[in-house]
């Protein structure tokens, strides 16, 4: 695809006017594929990462993408990285087109995630207030004593922010671990294993099996499918604001 002039993919994104665009650019508040852009700069919207005060500007396209992937440990939930380790989008063979990641899961969990290349619905989803309950299947080291799990029930603090609460339980528990089903109104960075070492618990596993209605079921490891316009539907609804 042709390159274009880097204010030019704000306006046609909707996003900035040229002047504005221009000024943000000399301001340095813009970056191409994680380095500080310039005045002047082209870019290739299909295949170059655009972000604007840290947050990615999604190129319009004239039929959205939206993608559910079942994300293996050891890879990053980006589009690049600069240590070039393994990203998600590696593993969109057979998809043609750039998405993105919606929201984070760390390097070493596994499980739900869904990129799309639908800005709108990106940023509805990614919004803290619209509190979409994410499932996490959850494995821990021994056992979780009824002090443990009350602890995780409880009012909790992390960085000075009061978490909201939470929903766990126990579902299996074996010589080699206990598993937990950990339901979450919210997804703060690494709150699930910050949780479980506030109470000391060590997790050995974890998995995101569900956000909201859109569940993993058995897609493999590694796999991805498009999702249903049934399921696009319900995560419109599901990440309306609230009134």
């Amino acid at each position: 695809m042709e390159k274009i002039r880097l204010q030019k993919f704000f306006t046609d994104c909707g996003v900035l006017s040229r002047r504005k665009a221009e000024a943000e650019i000399e301001a340095g508040r813009v970056k191409v594929n994680g380095h500080i852009a310039s005045l002047g700069d082209k870019i290739d919207p299909k295949n170059d990462v655009v972000l604007w005060n840290g947050e990615a500007v999604y190129p319009k396209a004239e039929e959205h993408h939206y993608i559910l992937l079942h994300k293996p440990r050891g890879y990053i939930t980006s589009t690049t990285d600069p240590q070039n380790r393994k990203c998600v989008t590696e593993l969109l063979e057979g998809h043609r087109g750039r998405v993105y990641p919606v929201g984070r899961l760390d390097y070493n969990s596994e499980g739900l995630l869904i990129l799309t290349d639908d800005g709108e619905l990106a940023n509805r989803l990614m919004h803290p207030k619209h509190h979409i309950e994410k499932v996490y299947r959850v494995k821990v080291a021994g056992t979780v004593s009824d002090e443990q799990m009350e602890r995780l029930l409880s009012p909790m603090t992390l960085d000075g922010y009061r978490l909201l609460p939470i929903q766990a339980e126990i579902t299996d528990q074996n010589k080699t671990g206990t598993v937990l089903k950990m339901t979450l109104k919210e997804g703060r960075n690494r709150q699930v294993r910050r949780m479980c070492q506030e109470v000391g618990l060590t997790v050995k596993r974890l998995t995101r099996v569900a956000i909201g209605a859109i569940k993993l079921n058995n897609l493999p490891l590694g796999k991805w499918r498009y999702l249903e316009q049934k399921e696009v539907d319900y995560l419109y609804e599901a990440s309306k604001p609230k009134i």
